[in-house]
């Protein structure tokens, strides 16, 4: 809805990010001397499947399609996809290779394992003490799942990985095994297995220790993200949400907050994603003599972006968010100095700057601008309800409602009575518009919505007291007074 506060719509995201999984994830940094120069990384990431539960999780077509079209590689994703896992799903692995109790979870996996004690066991009934023999065609987790399963099966073998897809089995006596895997050429150390099943998470627990900045642009779904995949599962509670993401990242920046400022500011073109907010910043005619203007370089390994757009590559829009976020900040430095910078102003004069909208995350569609991640989020201001009146229109639906408004302005549409339609919308300006167009509407009687004059349920109300009312006064009137005799 329109109408939802922040806590509201938090909880609605937080159930679709329960069921969504992160395809790729972007990073970027700009190292500054004399001019920023961008690095950037695109990731592809997949869930874990070592020693997790088997992670389910939702594909729409829509967004397929979506992927599709801006040449998202899913044999990359699929085959290639760096694991990751929350805290809850490392404190499980943990405690299964603490216990030793190793099962497999995936199908897929099970099989291969399944196949491999099999050669294993007919071959170590007739091999001697020192003998080896290999295991091949294992991929990713399979070959860490390989040699725990019969390290926990037989006390007799030791394994050891030969390559990305083989691993060696050797028949040794229970002593030897035992020095073996108290050893520092033991593979399968308890350590080694967390960090390679936390994969990306390694990543995302740096970046939380280094504290820096951490720019998005309507970066809310992407939080929710990095809470429920890297760090912890979404809590139920909007404000304890709140309270973890700031202090996994101190200060946040959405660009998207920063830009709507900005756009009230200066006689920007209306835009409707992040490339085309930095075109437009990056366009010839915004501040073309600014010998101020911060330079931004590509670094060779990103060098790519200069020559063809990728729009919705996560490296890509990470490295259009920076931009976008260093323009922005040196726009408002320059307003805010009447265009008299200082040369090559530094990033802290840009944070200066910018100090108002730090920890302000966009909010969509909703009675708040945004959510203030380090503080109390502002009231929410609903613009007033409309409510449409249908006349000499049968049978008019709720899409016929929102096709005849969408070319002037977008308004969630309910249906009140038969004959009565309620008008939604988060922006004033689309209130005083329809309200004025519609004014002298044949079919449409358009006006504020005044809850004791158009409720159903109140209009049922009078009109029942309305009844009772006027049988109580015949009754009275009628009724009168009977005569006593003696």
């Amino acid at each position: 809805s329109l109408f939802d506060s922040p806590a509201e719509r938090y909880l609605k995201v937080r159930q679709s990010v329960q069921r969504f999984t992160v395809t790729q994830l972007g990073k970027c940094y700009f190292s500054f001397h004399r001019r920023y120069v961008v690095h950037s990384y695109n990731f592809f990431l997949f869930p874990s499947t070592l020693g997790v539960t088997d992670v389910e999780f939702t594909l729409s077509a829509s967004s397929i399609q979506f992927l599709s079209r801006y040449g998202f590689d899913y044999n990359k994703f699929l085959k290639d996809g760096i694991p990751y896992m929350n805290e809850v799903q490392e404190e499980s692995l943990n405690q299964r290779l603490l216990e030793g109790s190793w099962k497999v979870c995936s199908a897929l996996d099970r099989d291969v394992v399944k196949k491999a004690i099999d050669e294993v066991t007919c071959w170590i009934a007739a091999a001697e003490e020192g003998e080896t023999m290999t295991l091949q065609d294992l991929s990713g987790s399979q070959m860490l799942e390989v040699q725990l399963v019969l390290r926990q099966a037989l006390q007799n073998v030791w394994t050891q990985p030969l390559g990305d897809s083989e691993v060696m089995v050797k028949k040794v006596s229970p002593q030897h095994r035992r020095l073996l895997e108290n050893s520092s050429y033991d593979c399968c150390r308890r350590e080694l297995i967390l960090m390679s099943a936390r994969g990306f998470t390694n990543l995302f627990q740096i970046l939380v220790q280094a504290k820096k900045p951490l720019v998005g642009h309507n970066m809310l779904m992407d939080l929710c993200h990095l809470h429920d995949k890297f760090y912890k599962p979404l809590p139920e509670s909007y404000e304890e949400f709140k309270r973890n993401i700031h202090n996994l990242f101190p200060v946040l920046i959405d660009t998207k907050t920063v830009t709507k400022s900005i756009w009230k500011k200066y006689p920007f073109p209306r835009v409707s994603n992040l490339l085309e907010v930095y075109e437009v910043l990056c366009s010839s005619n915004l501040n073309p003599t600014d010998p101020t203007c911060p330079v931004i370089a590509l670094a060779s390994d990103c060098s790519r972006y200069a020559e063809k757009k990728s729009p919705h590559e996560a490296g890509y829009d990470a490295f259009l968010c920076g931009s976008v976020l260093l323009k922005s900040a040196h726009l408002l430095l320059c307003r805010l100095t009447d265009d008299a910078t200082e040369a090559d102003p530094s990033f802290s004069q840009y944070l200066d700057v910018l100090a108002e909208y730090l920890n302000k995350v966009n909010f969509i569609r909703g009675g708040a601008s945004s959510i203030n991640f380090s503080g109390e989020d502002a009231p929410c201001q609903h613009p007033p309800l409309l409510v449409v009146r249908v006349r000499g229109w049968p049978g008019l639906s709720e899409r016929q409602i929102y096709q005849e408004l969408k070319a002037l302005c977008r308004f969630d549409v309910r249906r009140l009575s038969e004959n009565q339609f309620i008008l939604l919308s988060n922006k004033f300006k689309y209130v005083r518009l329809v309200l004025r167009e519609y004014k002298h509407h044949p079919h449409l009687q358009i006006s504020v919505y005044r809850h004791w004059r158009h409720s159903p349920h109140v209009s049922c109300l009078l009109q029942v007291s309305g009844i009772v009312a006027l049988w109580s006064l015949l009754a009275f009137v009628l009724g009168g007074t009977p005569c006593c005799s003696l």
